[in-house]
């Protein structure tokens, strides 16, 4: 009896403990969040060459589309596609009906010149009508001399026959010109220089030229012509490069890539994995890292050099840059440094 009256003890207790400890405790779960881990590399500032590269089309130096003044016969033409002409060159023969005609004309007109100057002289007629006469004669010489161009077309250059849009027997029209001349030698290139280099861009600087026909091969032209103006919505301004082109092996119409080297100057130099770009715009930022948070700085860039780029604003001497982890990243974040 005594022993089931210790077992119903036992019992009694172990309820009630059972009973205590479901009202007195709580079981609490705490979330700790834990902060985007990044990697860090630090920068600093260094010399940079200044060095920019321009694409462009190669021009010719003069180009000259041959062609008369009015629809007429082509009689003949002397030249084709490609080849060179010396300036003064007849190129083209045009029809003659209309230039023999008004040489008929020209030579009555002078008859009539002639005796009306006669008649002035002995006060046959008056002042008035000499100079009518003399007016008449001026206006078929000038028609006559302008036919003469226009019926024996010259090269007004030396240079390369680039086009030829007509045969022999066809009837000028006027919708093209019979052929095209162009001097090749020097040629030309048309870049767009950033305004930041307005004060530096001079005549007669050396440009390095590529061209990508000749791969590897590298030419030097001279800046012939810088444009005084600054394009307001593009902050550049036009410059003319010259390439001498002794050889003629660069054409007009070749792809080219011109570079300019403006000396150097000290700018910071990241590698281009931290450099980021904003979606939805061409901005590009970078995150800097300092007292365990990250500022999302909007930067400018300079050249790109392999795996880095230059920084021409943005981002302080002497930093740490986010170059790993940036997709959780917003400006002020706390950050976890990885080691």
């Amino acid at each position: 009896m005594k022993k089931s009256f210790q077992l119903i003890a036992l019992l009694a207790v172990a309820m009630l403990g059972a009973c205590g400890g479901g009202e007195n405790e709580k079981t609490e779960t705490v979330k700790v969040e834990e902060k985007p881990r990044v990697k860090l590399a630090s920068v600093t500032a260094r010399p940079v060459d200044q060095i920019q590269e321009y694409t462009a089309n190669v021009e010719a130096e003069v180009k000259n589309n041959i062609a008369p003044s009015t629809p007429v016969r082509i009689d003949r033409i002397f030249v084709e596609v490609g080849d060179r002409v010396s300036k003064g060159q007849k190129l083209v023969q045009m029809d003659e009906a209309s230039l023999k005609q008004a040489k008929f004309m020209l030579d009555n007109q002078q008859i009539e010149f002639n005796r009306a100057d006669e008649l002035y002289k002995v006060g046959g007629i008056s002042k008035s009508q000499w100079d009518a006469a003399k007016m008449a004669l001026d206006i078929q010489t000038t028609t006559y001399k302008n036919l003469m161009e226009n019926t024996a077309l010259l090269s007004p250059i030396s240079g390369i026959i680039t086009a030829r849009n007509y045969d022999n027997g066809d009837m000028y029209v006027g919708a093209s010109p019979v052929l095209v001349v162009e001097q090749i030698t020097p040629v030309k290139l048309m870049i767009n220089v950033s305004e930041l280099y307005f004060a530096q861009v001079k005549k007669g600087t050396p440009v390095a030229i590529k061209v990508d026909v000749y791969s590897g091969e590298e030419f030097t032209g001279t800046v012939s012509l810088v444009y005084p103006t600054i394009d307001p919505v593009t902050r550049t301004f036009p410059v003319e490069v010259k390439l001498a082109n002794a050889d003629q092996k660069v054409r007009p119409g070749m792809f080219a890539r011109a570079t300019l080297n403006f000396g150097t100057q000290e700018h910071v130099v990241v590698p281009d994995l931290a450099v980021v770009k904003q979606a939805g715009s061409g901005d590009r930022y970078v995150y800097v890292y300092k007292d365990g948070k990250v500022s999302y700085n909007k930067v400018e860039l300079g050249r790109r050099m392999g795996t880095e780029y230059e920084l021409i604003s943005g981002v302080p001497n002497n930093s740490q840059v986010v170059i790993a982890g940036q997709v959780r990243l917003i400006n002020g974040a706390e950050v976890e440094v990885e080691k």
